[in-house]
């Protein structure tokens, strides 16, 4: 038998070298490369015999996981029902978002129904935690701290207390003797993360991984760690809006794309149960430039406003400026409307933003999107009471788009009375909503704005 080749991985990005090299090929780090022990070395070389699983038939019944409920109704939505035991949850956000005072409530709140709670800090100290716990109110909350980076240490911790819920703030802090690799590096938080999550299933429970986001909005470290997990949380905001907002981007549990809101005030983070009031302006008075898009958040429909601008620009090449938008979709719509609807936009500046912070990632938003930015143009206001949605296609027609009738009903119930949606939408009974129904987007601007 032959005996197996070792494998080198470079420890900044995880990339696989044939041999040891000085210098990684694919990131360009210096002495990054380390050897792997192949799998072959263990049981499989010695002969050893693996034990039959058992298997069953998808006709099976078993009982749905027990969920804990932690008393926050916007955490319990996102986490699809409650919190699950033994499932690994990896908690993502920028720096300074509130990412640890989320948790910190959390726990508090999960402490205060019986649950055992350990928050291990490996970034601060325990009198930094709390003196946050004062400052929010939670210095009486029956929560275990610790502050510690050995994971080793944590490990055994967690196997004596045998707590509910453990969080881990965060894993790029964490360091693994076993692994020869510096904290926070690719290995490191591959080998901590695969520690943590076999603990968790093994002992039933429940483990919150903090994680930091890179410059690009990822999480960082290997893209293995969000495998490994059970739900990937981002959390997400503007630095200068009090909003923020909880989106669930993978759950075993329940549904992917949910979200929660919530507040930042001078007391933490309140639960916003109302999004659609909050991320919508004074709508009184009418203003060009302004559509409101009636979109959907996993299985929430949620109302937020889209503003435009369009001016002169004095540059050779116009700006195009996007908060809260894919900047690739604006220059779609702005191709269609100049090609379909005759509605240049050669020689304008375009600014584009989704109000109140939200981040809009549904193509529902496009008729919303192009309807701004036509108000804007011809300086016409929208009726403010009404809702908009479709997606666009190059061809310029209004595709139909999912929960239709979810939509209206939350446009209904905040005030609104006639909608705009693509032809062949199921609208069902759309109670005190008149709902006009275009083919194409040339329609649509030749019948609102008169244009096209």
């Amino acid at each position: 038998m032959a005996k197996p080749s070792p494998t080198f991985t470079c420890t900044a990005c995880g990339a696989v070298h044939r041999k040891w090299a000085g210098r990684c090929d694919a990131c360009g780090a210096w002495n990054s490369i380390a050897e792997e022990a192949p799998l072959s070395s263990g049981p499989k070389a010695l002969g050893a015999k693996g034990r039959t699983i058992a298997l069953s038939d998808l006709a099976t019944e078993e009982a749905p996981p027990p969920r804990t409920s932690s008393g926050m109704d916007e955490l319990d939505r996102v986490l699809g029902g409650g919190l699950v035991p033994a499932s690994a949850i990896l908690v993502g956000g920028d720096p300074g978002i509130g990412k640890s005072t989320l948790l910190l409530q959390a726990a508090a709140s999960f402490a205060n129904r019986g649950v055992k709670c350990l928050y291990i800090s490996g970034e601060e100290a325990s009198a930094q935690v709390r003196m946050r716990a004062q400052r929010l109110g939670l210095g009486q909350a029956p929560v275990a701290l610790g502050a510690e980076t050995n994971l080793r240490d944590i490990l055994t911790t967690l196997d004596a207390e045998r707590p509910g819920l453990a969080i881990i703030d965060s894993i790029q802090t964490m360091w693994l003797d076993t692994v020869d690799s510096a904290p926070g590096s690719v290995a490191q938080v591959r080998a901590s993360a695969h520690e943590l999550v076999t603990f968790a299933k093994r002992r039933g429970v429940a483990v919150i991984l903090v994680g930091h986001v890179t410059k690009e909005g990822q999480i960082a470290g290997p893209r293995v760690v969000e495998h490994m997990v059970d739900t990937v949380l981002y959390f997400e905001g503007e630095r200068g809006h009090q909003f923020r907002i909880l989106r669930a981007v993978k759950n075993r549990f329940g549904p992917a794309d949910e979200i929660g809101v919530f507040e930042m005030t001078g007391a933490g983070l309140s639960q916003v149960a109302n999004p659609s009031a909050l991320f919508l302006s004074d709508r009184d008075t009418p203003a060009p430039g302004s559509a409101v898009f009636a979109g959907v958040e996993g299985t929430r429909p949620v109302l937020t406003e889209i503003q435009a601008l369009v001016a002169p620009s004095p540059l050779g090449t116009p700006r195009r400026t996007v908060v809260g938008l894919d900047s690739g979709r604006l220059s779609t719509i702005l191709a269609v409307l100049e090609a379909r609807c005759a509605i240049p936009f050669a020689g304008l500046d375009v600014f584009l933003n989704v109000a109140g912070g939200m981040r809009v990632n549904e193509p529902a938003a496009d008729l919303a999107v192009a309807a701004a930015l036509v108000s804007a143009r011809e300086d016409v206001a929208i009726p403010p009471d009404m809702v908009l949605f479709g997606e666009i296609s190059l061809s310029g027609a209004l595709r139909p788009v999912t929960q239709t009738e979810s939509r209206l009903k939350e446009a209904s119930k905040l005030g609104f009375s006639q909608a705009v949606a693509p032809s062949r939408s199921k609208t069902g009974q759309a109670e005190g909503m008149r709902v006009r129904q275009m083919p194409d987007l040339a329609a649509f601007v030749g019948e609102m704005f008169g244009a096209g």
